[in-house]
């Protein structure tokens, strides 16, 4: 690939910023020249198209194109200096009169806009297998809400055979029947199909109905964690312990943060989640070690709600896919859902 290609690949040319740049338009193109290498070289840096640019190197004791620039075995000191002014002049026409364009397709690139405008957040490029894949986190939290996939639509759509963007969000599990019924959405590709959907990016849903799915999908990111923790009654009187006062200190995992929601499932005899409680302060320095439990910190947590022990037994539990809880683990959509909804609040 050439050099000017490699740097300006996913940019498009604001023809508004060249003359101010120094520029000059010649026979309809844009032209910007500057000498390097102690006046040795004249570079000519020509704006064919948006998204083409073309450089060429003059030598001006000569008055011939120099070229061993572009040679990938010359590797000398000199062609590698010369190499090294050409690609800054290139990186700072990009920087300062090119637009980053992300994405392949023009809806695409719209929605990143989109997202950058109203979140203030760019795509990541996690994976050198998949360099078209770009995720949308959280700023506040690195939490994904959206992921733009240059993927074979039969991935989606066995019926079709071609090239297409995509976007992937979370929506509400309760309504996302209805919204798989709309044209141009899918079912979520490569994540959890129970709650994430895949929109075509070919203008089949217009920019202002894909940022309301995003905007929605975005919520769910700033909504607290939620986590059930275990508690044995062998070691520690948990049945008691709220009936003087609403707030406890517990052993803190590592990813549990202020705000979270934390479930309490006591074992045997009772075997079931039967406290709701909100983490009021994390990372408290706590040295404790016994025979039976060690920490090192711990969080502040305040009673919300409390539930009866038939309610959400391990078996009941099981049923919203907790399989095991042998230490702080998240819990599911549907599982949070019905903990929000039942329970007695205090």
């Amino acid at each position: 690939m050439k050099i000017e290609d490699e740097i300006f690949k996913k940019s498009e040319i604001d023809y508004d910023k060249l003359i101010p740049y120094g520029f000059k338009c010649e026979n309809g193109k844009y032209v910007y020249s500057k000498k390097i290498m102690n006046n040795t070289f004249q570079v000519y840096i020509t704006v064919i198209d948006k998204a083409r640019v073309d450089g060429k190197i003059i030598d001006l004791e000569f008055g011939d194109e120099y070229t061993n620039y572009r040679l990938e075995g010359e590797v000398g000191e000199f062609v590698g200096r010369v190499r090294e002014e050409f690609e800054n002049i290139l990186n700072d026409i990009k920087n300062k009169c090119a637009i980053t364009k992300y994405f392949a397709t023009e809806q695409a690139n719209r929605i990143a806009s989109l997202i950058k405008e109203n979140y203030g957040d760019i795509p990541g490029f996690l994976w050198e297998k998949f360099p078209g894949y770009g995720v949308f986190r959280n700023s506040c939290n690195r939490k994904w809400y959206a992921a733009i996939m240059n993927i074979n639509r039969n991935k989606i759509d066995s019926s079709a055979d071609d090239e297409v963007e995509i976007i992937d969000v979370k929506v509400d599990e309760d309504k996302i029947s209805d919204i798989l019924n709309k044209k141009g959405i899918y079912k979520g590709y490569h994540m959890n199909k129970d709650n994430w959907v895949s929109i075509i990016l070919d203008d089949t849903l217009s920019d202002e109905e894909i940022m309301y799915y995003i905007e929605k999908s975005h919520e769910y990111t700033d909504m607290p964690d939620e986590w059930i923790i275990p508690a044995n009654p062998k070691y520690y009187d948990i049945i008691n312990c709220f009936n003087d006062t609403d707030t406890i200190i517990w052993k803190q995992s590592n990813n549990i943060k202020i705000g979270d929601i934390v479930y309490i499932y006591v074992a045997d005899p009772y075997s079931a989640i039967l406290y709701q409680c909100k983490v009021l302060e994390a990372n408290i320095p706590y040295e404790y070690k016994s025979k039976n439990v060690s920490m090192k910190k711990a969080m502040r947590i305040k009673l919300l709600k409390k539930y009866d022990e038939n309610l959400f037994t391990f078996k009941k539990i099981n049923e919203y896919g907790i399989k095991a809880i042998r230490g702080p683990r998240s819990i599911t959509e549907k599982l949070s859902k019905k903990l929000n909804k039942e329970g007695k609040c205090l």
